[in-house]
């Protein structure tokens, strides 16, 4: 059973980046973490399960493009014919 998320887990888990949970603690809206060690800190999973069940709920559907992948950075450097 998993206690803690770490800053990476945070953010997988809420599909959000790690700057944007940053970002949320900063502000006061989003749980703090606890310290673990010396430098080491973590996310106790059943608080940021209550954030999320907290959350509004929508009511506009998601974007479209939400399953979209990313360009590769190889495909940008292919190079293309002229025409």
């Amino acid at each position: 059973m998993k206690i803690y998320f770490s800053l990476k887990e945070v953010a997988e888990a809420l599909s959000l980046s790690e700057t944007t949970v940053q970002k949320l603690v900063r502000e006061k809206t989003f749980p703090e973490p606890r310290l673990l060690s010396g430098r080491r800190v973590g996310w106790l999973t059943h608080e940021v399960q209550k954030w999320a069940d907290s959350r509004p709920v929508a009511d506009l559907p998601p974007p479209e493009n939400t399953a979209a992948k990313k360009r590769q950075a190889s495909e940008d450097k292919r190079e293309r014919p002229e025409i």
